[in-house]
């Protein structure tokens, strides 16, 4: 008996005990897609096996389980899918809830959205009719953690094809013991008789890397691994030259389609340029790999609606002719991690006729190239500097520049916030000035990107198409929703600070009990919305409420300290 039947068989009477309180928490379930010579890509198993998935989220799971192209994938492949879940799936638990209140706004939670890590193995079998074993292990999860993921993939799916299901069952149990995901805590993650050791980064990290904290010493069954790690200058390579192109089209969400000959290669670029904008949060629609047999290929690439705003990657050729009418593409060839200099293409018609690697687009760039990093990152393929260092590089670089464009926005809108001393404890907690596109755009002559990079360009063209986008309403959002609470906070701390025993005197017992209630609301709220207010403000907060209560005549004074 293998180790592994080993240990697992002693669990396997024990297995339908689970109550499986703790695994979603984690990974919504690990499903395994056969290729059935009569009934094409199938569902062959759900683990845990309690776990119910819809006719549609299943039929999407089969067709992106395999590599859909003319390349054959032969042996193991593996690559990422992003897919939507079916309406009214979209409710998140509560440990996700305060997952997302922390984590860095990449790796938040979008609750409509699955994410899959597929390991696709194909390989000669005379036995089988076809000819060939085919088949997918898949981890579907609703948390975006891209690298740890792909490594539980590679060490699981090979333990299921030489021993079976018993593996997966035993993972299952193991994950159920898993320790909630929480940004800024070293986690320690045992599966299988190793033991990922993972910190994620919290929504105040400054780190574009997401480089781990430090790690405690490790034995030789763990292994030290961080949630994303992306190696942006290997997958970018081929398109350095184009790269400030590309950052304006993700930055302003114009729709993409990237086209490769695999799914590892077109899912590495697809994630690849939603990173390039950070730390902004890419707010458009992004699937790393699509296939034509989709539930949203009809809605993807209608010519009556126009393309939306979403970055596609596809192998299967046949995208080449029906998403014609996009405005942007990417050709790659067959090896991601090429140094040769792709071409920009104006003209979009040719693509279809033209299968050569390339940009194939109608964009015209707002803001000039800065050819010196350009330039050092292609010497640097020269002189063989480590990808590594390159990454950094670039990475660097695209991060001074997302934050040059973002920085006048951060300034402006700290202007809508009221004056503090607006803020009156006996009166509703104000609310942000309104955004006015006009107002910022006027204050871009002194306080403008120019301050902090030398790249020229038409700037105002390209925040007013920015404001179009919705990577702007993502970003507006969040940060509107910040200053609501940093007011509401403050409020809270003018009424913790508020002499109500003088206050009540002479009010009316309506408006003394009213303003109980808004007092013990705004403390229930504390903690639900997660305002941004310390202990001791709570603290007092409950003081100022008992110095009202003490108000009151006796029975309503029983009944308030009893509620």
């Amino acid at each position: 008996m293998s180790n592994l039947a080993a240990k697992t068989s002693n669990n396997d009477d024990k297995i339908e005990e689970y109550v499986w309180e703790n695994f979603e928490n984690w990974i919504q379930c690990i499903c395994v897609v056969n290729f059935d010579l009569e009934l094409g890509q199938a569902l062959e198993g759900i683990y845990p096996r309690h776990v119910t998935l819809t006719k549609q989220e299943i039929s999407n799971i089969c067709y992106l389980a395999f590599p859909d192209s003319n390349s054959g994938c032969m042996g193991d492949t593996t690559f990422i899918i992003r897919l939507p879940n079916s309406p009214g799936k979209n409710t998140r638990r509560d440990e996700h809830l305060q997952y997302n209140k922390k984590c860095a706004p990449v790796l938040q939670i979008h609750s409509s959205y699955y994410w899959g890590y597929v390991y696709f193995r194909q390989v000669k079998d005379v036995s089988l009719p076809r000819g060939y074993f085919q088949k997918s292990v898949v981890i579907l999860t609703r948390l975006p953690f891209n690298n740890l993921f792909m490594k539980i993939c590679d060490l699981l799916a090979p333990e299921y094809f030489e021993h079976g299901e018993l593996s997966l069952e035993a993972a299952c149990c193991n994950i159920e013991r898993w320790p909630p995901p929480s940004p800024g805590v070293m986690l320690n993650l045992p599966l299988l008789g190793l033991v990922f050791q993972v910190y994620i980064p919290q929504s105040n990290s400054n780190s574009p890397n997401w480089q781990m904290a430090a790690l405690t010493e490790t034995t030789e069954n763990q292994i030290q691994t961080s949630v994303e790690d992306l190696n942006c200058f290997e997958i970018l390579q081929p398109v350095l030259s184009h790269i400030h192109l590309l950052w304006e089209l993700i930055l302003t969400s114009e729709p993409l389609v990237v086209m490769a000959t695999s799914p590892t290669h077109c899912s590495s670029m697809v994630l690849a340029l939603t990173r390039i904008i950070s730390p902004l949060k890419f707010c458009g629609d992004y699937r790393p790999y699509f296939t034509i047999h989709d539930s949203e290929f009809k809605q993807f690439t209608s010519k009556v609606q126009g393309p939306p705003p979403v970055v596609l990657g596809v192998t299967n050729p046949f995208f080449g002719k029906i998403l014609h009418h996009w405005p942007h593409t990417i050709r790659l060839g067959n090896d991601l991690g090429s140094s040769q200099k792709f071409k920009l293409k104006k003209n979009v018609n040719s693509k279809m006729l033209d299968n050569s690697p390339g940009i194939y687009t109608v964009y015209k760039p707002f803001l000039q190239k800065d050819k010196n990093i350009i330039k050092k990152l292609i010497s640097g393929v020269t002189s063989r500097r480590p990808f590594e260092v390159q990454s950094a590089l670039l990475r660097r670089h695209l991060l001074e520049l997302t934050q040059s464009f973002i920085i006048p926005l951060e300034r402006y809108i700290a202007s809508l916030m009221p004056l503090q001393k607006n803020i009156s404890p006996f009166k509703a907690a104000p609310t942000p000035l309104p955004f006015n596109p006009d107002d910022f755009i006027a204050t871009l002559e002194t306080a403008g990107p120019q301050l902090t990079t030398g790249i020229k360009g038409d700037w105002v063209g390209l925040y007013r198409k920015f404001f179009r986008s919705p990577n702007f309403n993502g970003w507006f959002n969040m940060r509107y929703t910040d200053l609501a609470l940093k007011l509401q906070a403050l409020h809270l701390e003018a009424l913790s600070n508020a002499d109500l025993k003088d206050w009540v005197q002479g009010k009316p017992e309506v408006e003394v009990v009213d303003m109980m209630l808004k007092i013990r609301d705004k403390i229930t709220k504390c903690r639900e919305v997660n305002i941004p207010v310390d202990d001791k403000v709570k603290e007092k907060l409950n003081q100022r409420l008992q110095d009202i209560i003490s108000s009151l005549p006796d029975d309503l004074k029983n009944v308030f300290q009893v509620t």
